[in-house]
């Protein structure tokens, strides 16, 4: 009975202390049947929510944007939220069975309240986060690794060495790796075969950069070629001190996961000194470099170090077999196990084995074989060439007499110089090496050839064509290496080259080491003074150019007889010429291009033999005496592009009709290449198109001003058999550039005009009243169109004016281009009506045309694409596509403009 009672009176107890709670919280069971289908609608309305903002950010992600990360934290709570009320709306049938007496009391009362305030909770923070899930933007775009992709060569073997490679550079401990190895061995295409696999490769690098190094590195030219991929590409910026630009790279870097290839190293780079922060696995950047020398690895502190090594026999003969031909390889049955026992020679040098390989690709007898496979085994050299250079220079053995001098001469560049062939050639021509013909126009071919020749038998390298049509070669630097040790060892006697390009000199040489040199290249230095009198007596080519000369003595060229070729261009703050420069009567090419000289001395009549005078790029140049040109009789070759000139009774320069100068130039009858000095009048131009001596030979051709000119009929330069650059510039009353039928003139088999075929670049500049630029249609081999600062021009083809002029169906535009640059153009809408091929575009450059809504390129043109737009981000928005698809396709294409501020 008393256990009766405690029970009944704890019971009671409970009731009457819990009642207060109890009705406080009988809301959560009595709205329990209410509350489950509100949880249920703002579940639904969540997960509307989350597959509007999932859907978002798919289709962000495919454009290869990176989502934001509170959008990725909302999506993530979304999902969690919607496990935790399925699950309670699941249960919800089972707790509403229990519910009695109208549903406010459950048979399991605590069980029941926590259930219904669970489900109460749950809808207003569904509702909550539904309300939340409201964003203006989803995704940013995400840092990609901005990467250059290089031309690369057909791999040689090196599949396992770039999977080794890779590995180490993608683990995490490793921030420095040293790729080394023999020259010729393929680092280089090794490391460009890196640089590009970053551009398809999701890791997060912020930036990728590739850096020529070489030997006689410059930490400056270091620093700017970093500098141009982080921002800081300014003149302002470049002229900076190491240490300043050091600071501005190191502030930038250290914030950034980059990549940086150094490619031959032949010393330690001073990290510090450049500003690039050291790798490491705290920061995940990466440093990867190539040298000759394992030594440099060890200074350079890589954590990895890969030998590139030399092919295995198996590799190595697959690779010689492709580089002779099949067609040689099966002209005579012994052929094959010769061909064997050569590549065998070449011990796996890719370089040796592509060298001669190639050589060998026209030896169809065995007897060929056999001495090739004599020459290479009795070398007998010092032994570091002993492994390179007799492999190397058993091309160079097959060479003619004329090839080898040629070949020899392009050491005088630089190591990784790009050599202007028409500039080299010319130089051939003025040294006699091409003695074939007399006329240049004649020997060009001769030259061709000649490069054609070291180009077939890998001696020589050819440039990708730059975007102002000229053709460039370069030499490997360890077939440049070979050629030095032949010209300053081998055949001293006959040649004895002196060459310091590039070696960072201050001073001139001194003056023994003058003595006996036939061959002199001091080019790309930082000498200031010539104060010298070197005695060179057998002197015959002397490069001096890109130096920081400002004084050249008098006595400077008083003892070099024979001088025959001389280079001072580039030297900007050389402003005067020595009288003594009267001495060097032998001489046959003078190069002033780009120099600061104002006036050309009266004493420079005395070169009576000069074949060449280039002037070009002379911005300070005024005063030209009279009959000083017209005393070079035998003058073939003359540069006057970009030469202003002042009236002055004296002057041939006179301020724009050089009337005087034409006078003076019709009287050289030799002459085969110009690039003449503006032109500012029509009637000046007419003047000037009335000679063929100026039709035939004009390469350069620059038109200023044109007051009097509303309508210019370019169909009078069509004539110009030589035109290759053609410049309008400040005609600002010309309203239209006219174009006559050309039913006669279109050649139906070659799908182009007759007329401008050898045009290549042309630029259009301040002539504000210009609507269109539709005649750059006649010129098929255009390479380069550059239109900037003309206030009206709307279109630059106009479809009309083509179906006028050419009748329809017309051949289609710009086959050949390579780069177009459309600059302050307000009033341009359209390039092209309709998409065009653009087989050769390799760039677009857009700035501030407002109305330019849409590029002529569609998804055909995005197939292989390697076009680089550029432009600011807010032009790149509102352009117009034919589909999402292709702008997608051609997003990776876009860089655009960044304005840097340089404290």
């Amino acid at each position: 009975m008393g256990n009766c009672f405690s029970i009944q009176f704890s019971f009671e107890n409970i009731l009457i202390r819990g009642w207060d709670s109890t009705v406080g919280q009988a809301n959560y069971v009595c709205k329990l049947k209410e509350n489950l289908p509100t949880l249920s609608a703002a579940l639904d309305e969540l997960k509307a929510r989350r597959d509007d903002v999932q859907w978002k950010v798919d289709l962000e992600e495919q454009r290869l944007l990176k989502r934001l990360h509170e959008v990725d934290l909302w999506l993530s709570q979304a999902a969690t939220m919607i496990t935790e009320a399925e699950n309670l709306i699941e249960d919800g049938p089972q707790q509403i069975n229990n519910l009695c007496l109208g549903g406010c009391i459950s048979k399991n009362c605590l069980s029941a309240h926590k259930f219904g305030k669970e489900v109460a909770k749950m809808v207003e923070d569904i509702k909550d986060h539904t309300s939340k899930g409201v964003f203006d933007k989803v995704a940013e775009t995400q840092p990609q690794a901005s990467v250059v992709i290089r031309p690369e060569e057909r791999p040689i073997a090196l599949e396992s060495t770039f999977d080794m490679a890779w590995s180490c550079i993608m683990d995490k401990g490793v921030g420095i790796v040293g790729l080394y190895g023999i020259g010729g061995v393929g680092k280089t295409t090794l490391l460009t075969q890196i640089n590009n696999k970053f551009s398809t490769t999701p890791e997060d690098f912020n930036v990728v950069i590739w850096v020529q190094v070489s030997k006689n590195y410059d930490v400056g030219k270091i620093q700017d070629e970093i500098g141009g991929k982080i921002g800081f590409s300014d003149e302002s910026w470049k002229n900076k001190r190491v240490d300043q630009k050091a600071v501005d790279v190191n502030r930038v870097l250290i914030n950034k996961r980059f990549v940086i290839l150094l490619d031959d190293l032949w010393e330690r780079v001073d990290l510090k000194i450049v500003g690039i922060p050291k790798p490491s696995k705290e920061n995940g950047s990466k440093l990867i470099f190539t040298t000759r020398s394992l030594e440099v690895c060890g200074e350079m502190e890589a954590q990895k170090n890969l030998e590139v090594e030399c092919l295995k026999p198996e590799e190595a003969w697959k690779l010689f077999q492709d580089k002779v031909g099949d067609e040689t390889l099966n002209s005579h049955p012994d052929i094959p196990k010769l061909a064997e026992h050569v590549a065998k020679e070449c011990d796996g040098l890719p370089l040796a084995l592509i060298t001669i390989g190639r050589a060998m690709a026209c030896k169809r007898t065995p007897g060929e074989w056999r001495y090739a496979i004599e020459k290479l085994k009795r070398s007998t050299l010092p032994k570091m060439e002993k492994e390179v250079y007799p492999l190397l220079k058993f091309s160079y053995d097959n060479l003619s007499s004329t090839m080898k001098c040629c070949l020899l001469y392009c050491c005088l560049y630089p190591e990784d110089y790009n050599i202007p062939t028409k500039t080299l050639v010319e130089y051939w021509f003025c040294e006699g090496l091409l003695n074939e013909f007399d006329s240049f126009s004649e020997a060009q071919m001769q030259g061709d050839h000649i490069i054609n020749s070291l180009l077939s038998a890998c001696l020589l390298e050819r440039v990708e064509e730059s975007s102002d049509g000229k053709e460039y070669v370069k030499m490997h630097d360890v077939i440049r290496d070979m050629c030095l040790w032949i010209a300053c060892e081998l055949e001293e006697k006959e040649e004895s080259f002196f060459i310091k390009a590039g070696a960072q000199l201050s001073e001139e040489p001194d003056v023994k080491a003058w003595e006996g040199v036939r061959r002199m290249s001091v080019m790309q230095n930082q000498i200031e003074d010539l104060g010298g009198t070197p005695k060179c007596p057998n002197l015959r080519t002397l490069f001096l150019s890109d130096n920081s000369f400002e004084m050249i003595g008098d006595g400077f060229f008083q003892f070099m007889p024979h001088l025959t070729v001389l280079n001072l261009s580039g030297n900007w703050n050389l402003e005067t010429l020595p009288e003594g420069i009267s001495k060097l009567t032998s001489l046959e090419c003078l190069d002033l291009s780009g120099t600061g000289i104002t006036e050309l001395p009266i004493e420079l009549k005395s070169l009576t033999k000069l074949k060449m005078l280039d002037l070009s790029d002379m911005h300070h140049l005024t005063r030209i005496p009279q009959n000083l040109i017209s005393s070079f009789s035998k003058l073939q070759i003359l540069r006057m592009w970009n030469v202003r000139g002042s009236s002055e009774e004296d002057n041939v320069l006179d301020g724009g009709d050089n009337e005087k100068l034409i006078e003076e130039l019709k009287g050289l009858q030799h002459l085969n290449i110009q690039g003449m000095p503006e032109i500012q009048s029509m009637s000046a131009l007419e003047r000037f198109l009335s000679l063929r001596l100026f039709r035939c030979s004009t390469e350069e051709l620059e038109l200023w001003y044109f007051k009097e000119t509303k309508v210019f009929n370019v169909s009078c330069l069509e004539n110009m058999e030589r035109l290759e650059r053609l410049w309008f510039r400040a005609c600002g009353n010309m309203e239209e550039m006219r174009m006559e039928k050309l039913h006669t003139r279109l050649s139906p088999s070659s799908n182009h005009t007759a007329g401008f075929h050898t045009l290549r670049e042309v630029a259009i500049m301040h002539c504000h009243k210009l609507k269109d630029v539709t005649w750059v249609f006649l010129a098929p081999n255009l390479r380069s169109l550059w239109i900037n600062e003309c206030e009206k021009i709307e279109v630059v083809l106009s479809e009309g004016k083509l179906a006028d002029v050419v009748g329809t169906p017309y051949p289609t535009p710009f086959l050949k281009l390579q780069d177009l640059t459309l600059e302050r153009l307000p009033e341009l809408k359209s390039i092209y009506r309709d998409a065009l091929p653009f087989p050769c575009l390799k760039s677009i450059h857009v700035k501030k045309c407002p109305e330019l809504k849409k590029l002529p390129l569609n998804s055909d043109n995005s197939k292989g694409n390697h076009i680089v737009i550029h432009g600011r981000q807010d032009w790149w928005e509102q352009l117009e596509w034919e589909s999402e698809a292709t702008r997608n396709a051609f997003l990776p294409s876009f860089q655009k403009f960044t304005i840097t501020l340089i404290p």
